[in-house]
């Protein structure tokens, strides 16, 4: 039973199936196939924007930080979430594929940002001189790192307060699926129209094995990025192979209803962790449930062999009750998430 990130069940067969169609012949690489177009194209559909610059990596670490260097200079000030995976979880990237942006990390419930918290940091920060740097980007998760949602006013709201200082927005969506599968709007109610500048959709969590797609909506915000991502070393040789598996996940809307499964197996151990006594720390509006379990059911659960992460880290052995991190994917499966919820239910 492995509830430990959706990034350890399988890639789709659809995915896989797409991947052998490709595997076929001789083609141009570096992105100069038709495959890559076709997934290119497909991005762009799914976001209803028919001049949205598509690229793609391997990587969500690598998708965030080259996006974030092209937006913000060296001397540039980037303004995060406290939580945020670009501060906690890519071993300062960012940082190093900018040559040195900062990153300004605030506060907010359920690893949201606020407008009023945004505003206040970005007005201290626009003051802050020569010796501070200069404002230069704002950056937000969605889903968050605590599994809640931005709605698209949310988005709005922070864009405005963005916008008005004159930064660009940056949409870390490495579930973005899981986001816009629970809000059921379109992806770009919860993106461009909602003031994102770029995105990085992620594939890796949902059904891919190793992919992640980087938009920029104005295309002029993208120029010379094809020679950063060069540089970078990531753009693949056999570009085919990365490209094809986007494709299958935008193709009959494959990447929501991976997401949507997901989602509703959150469901159904949010619900026991409840019944079983336990505390949801924050709101289920993804494929993730952070809780509080009582210490006898994590006792049982890991007795079973369940795998998950306390949260937010391992200092949490031995407390009761237990801060946990469950995450449900695309295939795990039914059997073990209905012996999970038992489990929590005692």
């Amino acid at each position: 039973m492995n509830f430990a990130s959706d990034n350890a069940y399988s890639a789709h067969p659809a995915v896989l199936a797409v991947l052998s169609e490709a595997n076929s012949g001789a083609v141009m690489g570096y992105g100069a196939d038709p495959v890559t177009a076709r997934a290119e194209a497909a991005i762009r559909d799914l976001l209803e924007a028919p001049d949205a610059v598509v690229r793609f990596v391997a990587t969500g670490t690598a998708a965030n930080a080259l996006v974030c260097a092209q937006l913000a200079p060296s001397w540039g000030r980037i303004y995060c979430h406290q939580d945020a995976h670009i501060e906690t979880s890519e071993c300062a990237a960012p940082e190093f594929f900018s040559h040195g942006a900062k990153l300004i990390t605030l506060p907010g419930q359920g690893g949201k940002l606020t407008p009023d918290t945004l505003a206040q940091a970005v007005h201290v920060g626009a003051g802050a001189g020569l010796n501070g740097g200069l404002n230069a980007l704002v950056s937000i998760t969605n889903a968050t790192e605590w599994g809640t949602v931005y709605t698209p006013d949310e988005v709005a709201a922070l864009a405005r307060v963005a916008h008005e200082a004159g930064l660009p927005l940056h949409m870390d969506g490495a579930r973005f699926a899981n986001a816009v599968a629970t809000l059921g709007c379109s992806a770009a109610d919860l993106t461009w129209r909602a003031g994102v500048d770029a995105l990085c959709l992620g594939g890796t969590k949902n059904g891919a094995m190793g992919a992640e797609a980087m938009v920029f909506f104005d295309p002029a915000r993208a120029e010379g990025f094809d020679y950063r991502r060069k540089q970078s070393g990531h753009v693949l040789s056999k570009n085919r192979y990365l490209s094809a598996q986007m494709l299958a996940l935008a193709t009959d809307g494959l990447w929501l209803d991976l997401a949507a499964r997901a989602n509703a197996k959150a469901q159904m151990l949010a619900q026991a962790v409840t019944e079983g006594g336990g505390q949801l720390l924050q709101a289920v509006q993804s494929n993730a449930i952070f809780a509080a379990i009582p210490k006898a059911a994590h006792d049982r659960a890991q007795a079973a062999g369940a795998l998950y992460y306390l949260w937010p880290d391992k200092s949490a052995e031995g407390l009761d009750p237990v801060p946990v991190r469950l995450v449900c994917a695309w295939d795990t499966p039914d059997a073990d998430v209905a012996g999970l919820a038992a489990i929590l239910r005692g």
